[in-house]
């Protein structure tokens, strides 16, 4: 599995200049760790509020990596017209997308790399959502089929649309064929978290392995909380008196027109 995952991120971005979608977190730290060894150049992208939580890690790593880093700042004053721009741009209309594929967009509208390294998919095959853990196998399997299933079909078309409005290629490391092979070989039970502690413990493993032991114990939020950008949209819905779901569909009517 280690070697697999290098073997991935290294056909991704040798000899290329590589920005990556950074987190500050596990997922992102170790590909971007792994990239610095192999591409041209690597630069590392940060969507959030000035203090999120995404923002202070992000930047912490960077330093530890001595990698460039640029924080892609969103606040109040620019979230709408990013929305309406990820909107016209990506032809997406669900506000739970729309919530967590804003950090991406955002991030592939600064970078100036034709290519963008991203950790996607480590979540839904090495179990880092709080959602599996201490979950019977029947309850796990139902949640990463349907996870894995919102992955594939929604989340990484929508971002493979945004990538191709800035003429930019997505890399994912981790859904790598030669990756999820290896994943398919591991016991579900070692997979299945049994707390929030527990969470990806394969790939920590692998990061402490590589020799980024503070990279295995980076903490993590769901883009859409890290980055704080659903605390900004529901401020700018509650100015309104809307609910966080009636204000991003007042913005897709602003852009593509109210439905018939």
């Amino acid at each position: 599995m280690r070697d697999s995952i290098v073997e991935s991120i290294r056909k991704s971005t040798e000899g290329r200049d590589i920005g990556v979608a950074f987190s500050g977190g596990l997922d992102s730290g170790l590909a971007a760790a792994v990239a610095k060894k192999y591409a041209n150049s690597v630069k590392l992208y940060t969507c959030g509020t000035e203090g999120s939580h995404d923002v202070i890690m992000a930047k912490d790593l960077s330093e530890r990596l001595e990698l460039p880093w640029t924080h892609v700042r969103i606040s109040k004053d620019n979230t709408r017209s990013l929305i309406a721009e990820l909107i016209a741009a990506a032809g997406v209309s669900d506000p739970f997308t729309i919530s967590y594929e804003l950090q991406l967009f955002c991030v592939c509208r600064t970078s100036k790399e034709d290519t963008i390294l991203t950790g996607q998919g480590a979540d839904e095959f090495f179990m880092g959502c709080a959602k599996f853990v201490d979950q019977t196998y029947e309850e796990y399997e139902a949640l990463r089929i349907s996870s894995v299933d919102r992955l594939l079909n929604v989340s990484i078309p929508c971002e493979k649309a945004i990538a191709a409005h800035f003429h930019q290629e997505l890399m994912y490391p981790y859904l790598d064929p030669a990756v999820l092979s290896e994943v398919e070989r591991i016991d579900p039970a070692v997979l299945r978290p049994k707390d929030l502690d527990s969470r990806k413990s394969v790939l920590k493993e692998i990061a402490a392995d590589l020799g980024y032991p503070s990279i295995a114990g980076r903490v993590k939020k769901s883009s859409q909380y890290g980055s704080r950008t659903t605390d900004v949209i529901r401020a700018l819905a509650k100015e309104k008196g809307l609910y966080y779901n009636q204000y991003i569909k007042s913005i897709c009517d602003e852009v593509t027109g109210p439905d018939e």
